[in-house]
């Protein structure tokens, strides 16, 4: 049973950051490609960043380039999202994912089999 914990979400002000992570269980991490989702109210969910099993290749949505940066650290089987430079359009709930090993980031929800709780983001204008 693949268990996906998100934590650090949060109210910031706009232009603030904040620091998500995304803890794993139940399989092997290491062999395990990552995608952080978000989901506004009223809005479709929508890919925001991913990154593949070794770290080696990351992606990144146009709205978030720039100023989110994806990373893991497979020995502390942990996923992160660091977010600067908040907008207030980047509030939503905030999911991690966790999808099959490849070489080439998922960006459709439909690549990744074991989704996280989520964890809300409020960013004031």
């Amino acid at each position: 049973q693949v268990r996906l914990v998100e934590t650090g979400g949060g109210l910031v002000q706009a232009g603030g950051s904040l620091r998500l992570s995304c803890a794993a269980s139940g399989r092997t991490f290491g062999t395990a490609n990552m995608g952080w989702f978000r989901q506004a109210p009223g809005k479709e969910r929508e890919f925001v960043a991913g990154i593949i099993f070794s770290g080696s290749r990351l992606a990144y949505s146009d709205s978030v380039k720039g100023r989110f940066t994806i990373s893991r650290d497979n020995a502390k089987n942990t996923v992160y999202l660091q977010m600067n430079s908040l907008k207030p359009e980047d509030a939503a709930e905030y999911y991690c994912a966790l999808g099959r090993l490849g070489l080439r980031v998922g960006m459709s929800g439909e690549e990744y089999d074991y989704w996280g709780q989520g964890t809300k983001v409020t960013v004031s204008s």
